[in-house]
């Protein structure tokens, strides 16, 4: 049990110090960013601010008070929009496309979005981000459920955000009349909505696809354009970076070390000398047109982490149209081949082993690792010792997500307890069958178990009884396993009843 709150805690240490990498980068290019906007934009600002005396009498600025990072109330800058009223300040915190508080260079300023550029401001100094929930006036914040407050404000709040893209014209759905009534009924919920959903999946590119989009939103012929949400979540750049380009630096690193073994041991049987400017030319073409080919055959939406081995064959067509483009490139381009065809073949070959391996990378060092510890000594595995009840379909399960779980490596699964005697001395799902349910406190004893899953799907409420008494004499901690498979049978056998009525 130590051993397993030793990695949970290894696990939470990790995601900390993500969480601290995450918030240094998205500090430094709000520090950045803001910097080399208001140097950059400051001759704008003086003719904004020229146009604001001209306009109606007042200040330039207006300080608006809103909620920030924790909860603490801070004053974000704005270019004064409205009259300086006394009904201005009376009126409500929102304003709708009619409100006549609003100035004709403020309505303009409005639908610009110029007014909130003096925000720069407050990112530069620390009280904002570029990108983040839009902070919200105390005053409308109280609405919020205490489950909302504490994520929103967990984060500062951003000069822009999905919410404000999509709600962009939000005045223009409000009407002054009600507009209290309409912003909490119906645009609240789906801003708190977004703004959530942006603090849990944030990312420095999901940030640079939201500004991305953001500036496009502003030119004058995208205003009316609809948004679709994964845009901002997962827009051009994020897909680029994660899709495209990183897979182009491994693999052009996994080409040139290809090249570079294969032009090595060519060496040794005659003379070859490639150069270190060919190999890398070689590499980046050979990354560019599998890149390209991987497109073609829509590889490039596959999610390897978890994808089929099936999908190796794929790899290998990829490869093998890659290594005929390069062959005719090598054949026809030059005046003379830069490259034996042998050596081409021995490459592709080595090529296209170096592409499954970095692709299907994880699962084999899990595999590795896990073959690695069910080698060792009992007193020598990691994690809390774990023994399967049940080698059917709900154990399947239950191995299955266990290993999926973020605390994986916080148990060490020992192998199944089963009454099948077909299935004794054979190993399921690389497991062994250890002994029947009558050899569980034995087990528990020499193998040193801490927990027992209990994972049997069709069983006796008497055979049920004794095994789960069998289970509870042990010092082990027994989890009962829910019959997933038998719930999802049922529902499919009432599906299949309904439809045939």
């Amino acid at each position: 049990m130590e051993k397993a709150i030793d990695v949970i805690q290894l696990n939470e240490t990790e995601e900390i110090s993500h969480s601290l990498l995450k918030k240094a980068t998205k500090r430094a290019l709000d520090i950045l960013a803001s910097f080399l906007g208001l140097l950059f934009l400051s001759p704008l600002f003086l003719l904004v601010a020229i146009s604001i005396r001209h306009d109606s009498p007042g200040s330039v600025f207006y300080g608006g008070r809103r909620l920030g990072f924790g909860g603490k109330e801070i004053k974000i800058l704005k270019f004064r929009t409205m009259y300086e009223h006394t009904e201005s300040c009376a009126g409500a915190p929102l304003t709708a496309h009619d409100d006549q508080r609003i100035t004709p260079l403020g309505k303009w300023l409005r639908d610009t979005k110029l007014n909130e550029l003096p925000q720069l401001w407050n990112v530069f100094i620390g009280q904002m981000s570029l990108v983040g929930p839009r902070p919200e006036d105390p005053d409308i914040a109280k609405y919020w459920s205490e489950e909302t407050r504490r994520i929103i404000l967990s984060i500062r709040p951003g000069l822009t955000s999905p919410a404000s893209i999509i709600y962009r014209d939000e005045e223009k759905r409000l009407d002054s009349y009600n507009v209290m009534d309409e912003y909490l009924s119906h645009i609240l919920p789906d801003k708190l909505r977004l703004d959530v959903s942006y603090v849990k999946n944030q990312n420095f590119f999901t940030d640079l696809d939201v500004i991305f989009m953001t500036l496009i939103m502003l030119m004058p012929r995208s205003r009316h354009s609809d948004v679709s949400e994964p845009l901002l979540y997962a827009g051009p750049i994020y897909n680029f970076v994660r899709r495209t380009f990183s897979w182009f630096l491994i693999d052009a690193l996994t080409a040139f070390v290809g090249i570079s073994i294969v032009g090595g041991l060519w060496r040794v049987w005659e003379p070859l000398n490639l150069g270190f400017g060919l190999a890398l030319s070689a590499a980046v073409v050979i990354s560019i047109l599998f890149s390209v080919t991987n497109s073609i055959l829509g590889l490039k939406r596959i999610a390897w982490r978890s994808a089929s081995p099936s999908y190796a064959i794929d790899l290998g067509i990829s490869s093998l149209l890659t290594m005929i483009v390069v062959w005719l490139i090598n054949w026809y381009a030059f005046k003379s081949p830069l490259f034996p065809t042998r050596l081409l073949v021995d490459f592709g070959l080595l090529v296209y082993f170096g592409f499954v391996v970095t692709r299907y990378r994880e699962r084999l060092i899990t595999g590795l690792a896990s073959r690695w510890v069910s080698l060792r000594s009992t007193k020598s595995s990691v994690g809390e010792r774990v023994l399967v009840v049940g080698a059917g379909e709900c154990g399947e399960m239950a191995i299955w997500l266990m290993k999926k779980s973020q605390y994986a490596d916080a148990f060490s699964i020992i192998g199944y307890a089963d009454d099948d005697f077909r299935k004794q001395d054979y190993k399921m799902n690389g497991y062994p069958i250890l002994g029947t349910t009558g050899d569980i406190p034995a087990l528990v004893n020499h193998r040193n178990i801490g927990l027992i899953i209990f994972a049997i799907s069709r069983c006796s409420h008497k055979d049920r009884e004794r095994i789960l008494s069998a289970c509870n004499s042990t010092s082990a901690r027994v989890m009962i396993m829910p019959d997933f498979i038998e719930i999802f049978r049922q529902s499919l056998l009432n599906q299949s009843k309904r439809e045939s009525i």
